[in-house]
């Protein structure tokens, strides 16, 4: 009977053992930094954002849609805030009641059916056109122009994201120079014809009518496209790096830069080659 203070004390201390263990573990592992699956992007344009390569594309598509609609950068910046805000730039398949989409809008409030909210060309459209409909937005805050077309139960929240929205609106509407870089590592999801075929049909199903002149490069397994200024020819170079990792794609130049996919960094052009600031070139992997 002696013995047992004895065991109960070792049983106490082998359980404050375990305990300390347990916080030391614990406070080791939420130190350390895990690293990011997939590929990242990092935008800098007057400020530095950070995305994923889903939020990066999504993000590319809606500043293409306003710019093809001939909406000024302001309006970018509002519909960025607005899919930061409502999904976090991730288009997804659910949400409040019935909301949807990387707006989060309503099929049972005629923003459309399901699959069309589910496509980001057809719900930033539908924003857009929602947006050029309130008076006076221009000259509105973010956070008001965007509640006028929300209607949401958290009306001032969209402002928060106004930094992050006009950082991308500059680089992604060409105002920015090699301001999009995204690092792809792996095997390319698709190569050669099958990856500049795709590239192109991207390119047409996000700028329309207002994509220039665009063909297969002759010397390299890709695309061209021909631009007549600086800041049209980083729109569409912004666009194709944001799109690079569903693409195949594995380098892009424009002007005195390229970007490469494996680094991920816009560099001066190394190899000779005249800078061009009359088209954006795009190679896929072969």
């Amino acid at each position: 009977m002696r013995k047992k203070p004895v065991v109960a004390g070792a049983a106490l201390l082998a359980l404050l053992g375990a305990l300390g263990v347990f916080v030391v573990l614990r406070t080791v592992v939420g130190n350390i930094k895990l690293p990011q699956l997939g590929p990242e992007c990092v935008v800098r344009a007057d400020g530095e954002v950070t995305l994923d390569s889903a939020q990066m594309a999504n993000a590319a598509t809606i500043a293409a849609v306003g710019v093809r609609r001939g909406l000024p950068e302001q309006a970018v910046v509002v519909a960025l805030a607005t899919a930061f805000q409502e999904s976090k730039l991730e288009n997804l398949d659910d949400g409040d009641r019935d909301s949807v989409g990387l707006f989060q809008q309503r099929p049972s409030q005629g923003w459309g059916t399901f699959e069309q909210i589910k496509d980001p060309r057809y719900a930033a459209g539908r924003f857009y056109s929602a947006l050029k409909k309130v008076k006076g937005w221009e000259e509105m805050r973010i956070t008001d122009a965007a509640q006028k077309v929300q209607r949401s139960a958290y009306p001032n929240a969209y402002e928060k994201w106004a930094d992050e929205s006009r950082v991308l609106a500059a680089a992604l509407t060409g105002r920015a120079t090699g301001a999009v870089e995204c690092r792809i590592t792996g095997t390319p999801v698709i190569r050669g014809a099958e990856a500049a075929t795709a590239l192109l049909a991207g390119l047409k199903l996000d700028w329309g009518k207002k994509l220039p002149k665009t063909a297969a490069a002759s010397d390299t397994a890709g695309l061209t496209v021909a631009v007549s200024s600086a800041d049209t020819g980083w729109r569409y170079a912004h666009w194709l790096v944001s799109h690079a990792s569903v693409s195949g794609l594995e380098r892009v130049r424009f002007a005195d830069l390229e970007w490469h996919a494996p680094e991920g960094k816009w560099q001066p052009v190394t190899d000779g080659a005249q800078g061009n600031t009359g088209q954006v070139v795009a190679e896929v992997f072969r």
